[in-house]
């Protein structure tokens, strides 16, 4: 026993310097390659992960964005329904009436939604309320109030809830126009739509212009 002790004892003393440092050496490397491979690893997965979250990010955005198209739609048949409405002799395009400063608010009013533009150097209308809000007391109208319209709503491909909007009359100036001429007005709509995440909101847009019918 104490024979094969010395067997390998000498064998190890047999190790050169330089053999001891290429092991060393290859150990080390070895070590590099893994922390390396660790890393790649790590942000193959991250980046997965983030495309993925994108895709999911840009679907929300379609949905909110077909949401809020659908509102303005909604607005426009509440301007101008096919059938005389709730609404239908409120909309005049020769008068503003019926519009208030800040918004009509309340489910309670027949005029929530109509708005009066804000005054110069005053920020903009649709900037000046909480176009989502969706209390009782909201300045906004949901989609399908007015209109009779339905839509769903849920998780998944659908919206989280029902988009909204707002109308504000501002005058139709036409080139040329004398100024003793009669007054004119266009409806500006402001739409806001969400995505199956209540957070993911697009706003849209659209001036909509209807014949005068007053005298």
């Amino acid at each position: 026993m104490e024979y094969c002790k010395k067997i390998e004892l000498r064998k190890n003393m047999s190790l050169s310097p330089l053999t001891i440092r290429e092991r060393g050496f290859t150990l080390v490397i070895t070590l590099v390659m893994l922390i390396v491979i660790l890393l790649l690893s790590c942000s193959l997965a991250y980046l997965a992960l983030q495309s993925e979250r994108a895709a999911r990010s840009g679907s929300d955005r379609l949905i909110a964005l077909a949401a809020a198209e659908a509102a303005l739609r909604d607005a426009e048949r509440d301007i101008d329904p096919e059938v005389t409405g709730e609404r239908s002799a409120i909309f005049d395009a020769s008068s503003n009436l019926y519009f208030e400063e800040g918004c009509a608010k309340g489910d309670g009013n027949i005029y929530q939604g109509l708005c009066l533009p804000s005054a110069s150097g005053r920020p903009p209308i649709w900037l000046s309320v909480d176009l989502a809000a969706n209390s009782s007391d909201s300045a906004s109208v949901q989609y399908g109030r007015f209109t009779g319209q339905k839509m769903e709503t849920g998780r998944g491909v659908f919206t989280s809830k029902l988009p909204r909007y707002l109308i504000e009359i501002i005058p139709d100036i036409e080139p040329g126009q004398r100024a003793d001429m009669r007054s004119k007005f266009l409806f500006r709509i402001t739409a806001i739509g969400f995505g199956s995440d209540p957070s993911t909101q697009v706003v849209l847009q659209s001036i909509y212009r209807k014949v005068a019918t007053s005298l």
